[in-house]
């Protein structure tokens, strides 16, 4: 990003030149499977000739999803995919003369993604992070991080003040996210037991008051500043969890567990859309009532796409849209299959592209 003023001191070393951020694969492939809970009884009229889908009550499955799991996901994502912006750039500005210009082509190309995407699934976030990141992220590349920092909390408390949070949030929390990278903070997620420990501690504390304030008029959630407020402080809680998790011997499981969806999340993210509609149409779920069916088969395509992530991270270096957006940014075809690399076949712009590029995370949900 833009060098920070004189004020501020010495900018901390971008975390992409340290390496790959482990526990961000992770929460992007948990925060993934939150998605998926959220979105899959909306893109397949669960109930919707049965009546079963009425507003969110404590009494049956959609009024937990909505106090655990609706809004907790997608301000992640949001925060994932600044972060990512704020990594990339710091990536592209060593290889490239024209940093932004590579952003722009990036951002195009998620747009001419979740355009027809769009198409698919109503309300996927896809083109909406393309043009916030368009109008916001990109733009704030010119500006000292500071200023990110204050225009993230101004859009944040307007978002939740509002509208209550939603898709509004995007702007802001994306701004967040950069801001938290060029402040170096990025760095410490998944490391710093400590500071897991007191963001853990703060955020919890904020979340169960909130949470107790929403489940008082659960019916609502989704429309009011409860719901919003709430969603937000357990998405920090959850981050926090994994953040903490991540410095125990629970790291291994995790990575085991989510790291391959994270990975390949926008390949799995926009292929777990039809695969939701045809498993609709095969178990007649608009006249369903069985939530027990709706939620199987969530945890069916996540296993699905687990074992296929795995399998193919063995032999290829990133998923197949992934790969496919990395070339379309970068203007030039990277390796795909594992043994290009090892042979040694790829020449160093190439490698060095594809290092760039895996900075980034590679998805973005529905609210």
């Amino acid at each position: 990003m833009t060098s920070p003023s004189s004020s501020e001191g010495a900018p901390a070393a971008p975390a992409s030149a340290r390496g790959r951020i482990a526990a961000l694969d992770v929460i992007r492939g948990a925060a993934l499977c939150g998605i998926l809970f959220v979105n899959i009884a909306p893109l397949v009229h669960f109930g919707y000739d049965t009546g079963v889908l009425q507003p969110a009550d404590l009494g049956d499955p959609s009024g937990w999803l909505q106090l655990f799991v609706q809004q907790r996901f997608f301000p992640i994502f949001s925060l994932l995919f600044g972060i990512g912006f704020a990594l990339f750039f710091d990536s592209a500005a060593r290889r490239s003369r024209r940093p932004r210009l590579v952003l722009l082509r990036r951002l195009l190309i998620l747009l001419a993604i979740g355009i027809p995407f769009e198409f698919l699934q109503s309300g996927s976030a896809l083109w909406p992070y393309a043009i916030a990141g368009l109008l916001v992220l990109l733009p704030s590349t010119w500006l000292p991080r500071w200023a990110g920092a204050v225009g993230a909390a101004v859009l944040i408390v307007a978002s939740l003040a509002l509208t209550g949070g939603g898709i509004t949030l995007i702007p802001g929390v994306f701004l967040l996210g950069a801001a938290l990278t060029r402040y170096g903070i990025v760095q410490s997620i998944g490391r710093s037991r400590g500071g897991s420990v007191v963001a853990l501690l703060a955020f919890t504390a904020a979340s169960i008051p909130l949470a107790i304030w929403q489940a008082g008029d659960i019916r609502m959630s989704g429309f009011d500043l409860a719901s919003g407020l709430a969603g937000f402080a357990m998405a920090g809680a959850y981050i926090a969890l994994l953040s903490l998790l991540m410095t125990t011997r629970a790291a291994r499981v995790l990575q085991a567990v989510f790291t391959p969806l994270g990975k390949m999340a926008l390949t799995n993210y926009v292929a777990a859309a039809p695969l939701m509609l045809a498993a609709g149409a095969l178990f007649d779920l608009p006249n369903s009532t069985s939530w027990t069916l709706l939620l199987s088969i969530v945890v069916g395509i996540l296993v699905l796409q687990w074992i296929a992530s795995t399998l193919w991270l063995r032999a290829f270096t990133q998923g197949p849209l992934e790969w496919l957006w990395r070339w379309g940014t970068w203007g030039t075809r990277g390796p795909l299959r594992r043994d290009s690399v090892r042979s040694g076949a790829t020449p160093d712009t190439e490698r060095s592209a594809e290092r760039a590029d895996t900075a980034a995370w590679t998805s973005a949900p529905r609210p």
